[in-house]
């Protein structure tokens, strides 16, 4: 089950991607084009989220800049499962409605982190183009009560080094 959620979400993020460079304008939810799983030795900084049993994310709006490589430190402050996954809002309703009908899905994908409580992960994410991101948790539950966050990424300046 693990695989084939993990294959399932996967090709929802190449399509997405696929459709948005056919489409040849950018999209607010067109997440995949936005983004892509960075790494480490290109990070530009750290951006601390809380996740607790509140049904948020603290901070839940988040600024960076396109071109920049950001590591999330993801900690779950609650006595619950928690999750960040990365992608657009379509991507993470589409997501979220199958975790409802298979609640025991578990993934490794590259654009989230499952931390269990009281423990802490990374996501490292590469901000190709600008525009808004959107993320959530998507454990059966939690996007609906609005664990959800957005990241804007924000145009690089013309002419800058």
């Amino acid at each position: 089950m693990k695989t084939s959620a993990s294959l399932l979400f996967a090709a929802a993020l190449a399509i997405a991607g696929a459709a948005h460079a056919d489409a040849g304008h950018h999209h607010a939810d067109s997440g995949a084009a936005i983004g892509q799983p960075g790494l480490m030795v290109d990070v530009t900084r750290t951006v601390k989220i809380e996740m607790g049993d509140n049904m948020r994310f603290t901070p839940a709006n988040i600024q960076v800049k396109q071109g920049e490589t950001v590591r999330f430190l993801v900690s779950n402050s609650g006595q619950l499962k928690h999750e960040m996954v990365i992608g657009s809002a379509a991507q993470l309703a589409e997501h979220a409605a199958l975790m409802r009908k298979m609640p025991e899905m578990e993934h490794e994908d590259p654009n989230q982190v499952t931390v269990a409580p009281g423990q802490s992960d990374e996501l490292v994410w590469q901000f190709d183009h600008a525009g808004t991101l959107d993320f959530a948790c998507l454990e059966p539950g939690h996007y609906e009560a609005g664990m959800v966050g957005k990241i804007v990424a924000a145009p690089a300046k013309a002419g800058a080094n």
